[in-house]
């Protein structure tokens, strides 16, 4: 948490609307509340902890000014904002370079100044080099926490002040001061700010042999890389050479091999979405796809914040090459091999078995992942669990990454074999717009700005139906609802959105995700990836083909039992979800109810035994392997076509997003 909290007014204070207030004049370009850690513990549920992207600055502004360095301030982007103040207040501007001036005169940054009462502190544009500047108020900003935190996550309408960045006459409420001014941040201490960078990363999690080579690596590292001018909070893209990959494809998590099943990742990984490395930023994805090769440790990723269009960055290892592997563990007695990998300096991977889809090895995961959160340990921050692996979050200082790797070894040896496994798996009823008109005008947006001749276009589809060798698109549909989808992960593409696979081998339908990815998909489509079902958490990019589109899967308001207090996701790990067919208008009323908290999914309570599982696969094996024999000729014809027409060389050309 912050360690900020606004103290209630006392009696001899003046009533609220007296109280000082902090009237926005200008917004500027992008102009948010943030606070710091912000916003932790819910990565497992899709929740990124946001707060600010140069966090260096913004504690040390907090910090000369007498606040806890975490209180409530704003960040602002390429264009600072005018606010005028009631009353008097001390502030600090700090961060990049930006003419700041009070009541029209110039003033500096990086030091404590008293705005007088009325007075305007205006902030112009942020020169280069840096992209964005904080302004911290003594006593923080007063604005109501959401799961824990003030800070923003625009994306998700959450969080700040009501969810979005600064507009034209807002007002803002300092809190009360509660420490005094320390004098200026001295220049030894102030973030070094360049347009030519160099950051520490270390190795992993996915690094060579496995995924690229060896020389790949090293171009990785010799490279002077570009920042590309479609970044944001939630990455940072860069430009720079291609990998040759030490892999043909990804198999079952798609054609590309970048793909992987899904796992989780770490705020500062360098995420290859196709052919094109993403600096992971704190308003990234929490799970997907995509092998990230290295991870920007937690004491340089404030650079992240500063990164500019144009910008050149260099990659530093912060240790001897190592592929980021820390360590493994042999098939014995019943229990999947184990990989722990290192994801940064603040997060240990651990992945089970081979890298192909087993419900055991999931099942495997979920075990682990409620050992370790009995341990209670202080120093663990969160646990996120992917399709086969489990990442460990902790906090350097009081929990290193190698004895969080002496503990996930200790309780390994304690679980029970994987087939004695089970856990509570509730159905979840939900209604299916089949190829709803907003997945069509996402593709139709797709084709006309970025891609027209992808072999998915102009109807995903029909693309599913091919590459899986299906007869006819009605075929897809006949699978897709027939199909008891078992949910996996959550926070796919934000805000509980759940990837889930079908129970029965023979309704996995298998596609590629969208290289270069959409620049816009509607909230809560529905699409496959890989083997993968995902119901889109939140209005943003994506990459997997659509199938439909359905109810909200977040909850903004208290919505009864479907939706329990204080959890605002409506679905757990290991929920079925089984699809209604409804139409395109009656999706919208339905739509309507959930935001309303009308509405409430039939969900039935049951269980899902590893046993009976495994008892369910040998029982249909022959027909399982037919089907299976039919999709794998398929899906190599549809990709011996993309060798031959260069698809499979093709380089992305615009920022992907999750999923």
């Amino acid at each position: 948490m912050t360690g900020f909290e606004p103290e209630a007014a006392r009696p001899d204070e003046p009533a609220p609307t007296e109280r000082a207030t902090i009237e926005v004049l200008r917004p500027g370009t992008l102009t948010t509340v943030q606070d710091w850690p912000a916003r932790l513990g819910y990565w497992h549920v899709g929740v990124p902890p946001s707060g600010p992207m140069d966090d260096r600055s913004f504690r040390l502004g907090n910090l000369t000014l007498g606040n806890p360095e975490g209180a409530p301030g704003l960040e602002c982007t390429l264009q600072g904002p005018a606010l005028r103040f009631s009353r008097e207040t001390q502030v600090c501007v700090c961060g990049a370079e930006t003419a700041v001036t009070l009541d029209g005169k110039p003033v500096e940054s990086w030091i404590p100044l008293t705005v007088p009462s009325g007075g305007v502190l205006d902030l112009g544009a942020i020169g280069s080099p840096g992209l964005r500047v904080y302004v911290l108020i003594a006593g923080g900003l007063t604005v109501p926490e959401y799961l824990g935190s003030a800070a923003t996550f625009a994306l998700g309408r959450l969080g700040g002040h009501e969810g979005r960045g600064l507009r034209q006459g807002d007002v803002l409420v300092p809190g009360r001061a509660l420490g005094e001014a320390r004098g200026p941040v001295s220049p030894a201490e102030r973030p070094v700010i360049a347009g030519t960078w160099e950051l520490d990363v270390l190795d992993g999690p996915h690094a060579a042999p496995e995924f690229f080579t060896h020389g790949d690596i090293e171009g990785f590292y010799a490279a002077d890389w570009e920042v590309h001018f479609n970044s944001a909070r939630t990455g940072v893209r860069l430009v720079g050479p291609r990998p040759r990959w030490a892999r043909s494809d990804g198999g079952d998590a798609g054609l590309h091999p970048s793909n992987i099943h899904d796992t989780p990742y770490s705020v500062g990984a360098v995420d290859y979405t196709g052919d094109v490395p993403i600096l992971l930023g704190p308003d990234g994805p929490s799970l997907g796809g995509f092998v990230c090769p290295a991870t920007v440790i937690t004491g340089e990723r404030w650079k992240l914040g500063q990164l500019r269009p144009g910008d050149k960055v260099r990659f530093v290892r912060a240790a001897e090459p190592d592929d980021g592997i820390l360590g493994r563990l042999e098939s014995l007695d019943g229990r999947p091999a184990v990989t722990y990998r290192r994801a940064g300096d603040d997060n240990l991977l651990i992945e089970y078995g081979e890298m192909t889809l087993d419900l055991g090895l999931r099942m495997r995961v979920h075990a682990l992942a409620e050992r370790i959160a009995a341990e209670a340990h202080p120093g663990v921050i969160d646990l996120t669990p992917g399709i086969r692996s489990l990442q460990i979050h902790v906090d350097p200082r009081s929990l290193p990454v190698a004895q969080a790797l002496e503990l996930a070894r200790t309780v390994e040896h304690e679980l029970p074999p994987t087939d004695e496994l089970a856990v509570p798996s509730r159905i979840v009823h939900l209604p299916l717009s089949w190829d709803d008109p907003a997945t069509r005008l996402a593709i139709e947006r797709y084709m006309s700005g970025v891609r027209a001749d992808a072999p998915w276009c102009p109807w995903n589809i029909e693309f599913i139906r091919r590459i899986n060798g299906l007869e006819s698109v009605e075929d897809v549909h006949a699978i897709v609802h027939a199909a008891d989808y078992l949910v996996l992960g959550l926070g796919d593409v934000y805000l509980g959105a759940p990837v889930a696979t079908p129970l029965d081998p023979r309704h996995r339908l298998v596609t590629t995700k969208y290289n270069p990815a959409r620049t816009w998909t509607p909230e809560n489509a529905v699409g496959i990836g890989g083997a993968y079902l995902c119901i889109y958490g939140i209005e943003g990019p994506g990459g997997y083909q659509f199938v439909g589109r359905t109810i909200q899967v977040w909850s903004r308001v208290e919505a009864g039992d479907a939706f329990e207090p204080g959890s605002p996701w409506l679905l757990r790990f290991f929920d079925q979800i089984r699809w209604y067919p409804v139409g395109a208008e009656e999706l919208l009323e339905l739509r309507a109810d959930v935001q309303a908290g009308r509405m409430q999914p039939e969900i039935e309570q049951g269980s899902f035994t590893l046993a009976g599982h495994e008892a369910f696969l040998a029982r249909e094996a022959e027909s399982i392997a037919a089907f299976r024999t039919g999709q794998q000729a398929a899906f190599a014809a549809e990709r011996e076509a993309w060798s031959r027409s260069g698809e499979l060389d093709h380089i992305p050309a615009s920022v992907p997003g999750p999923g």
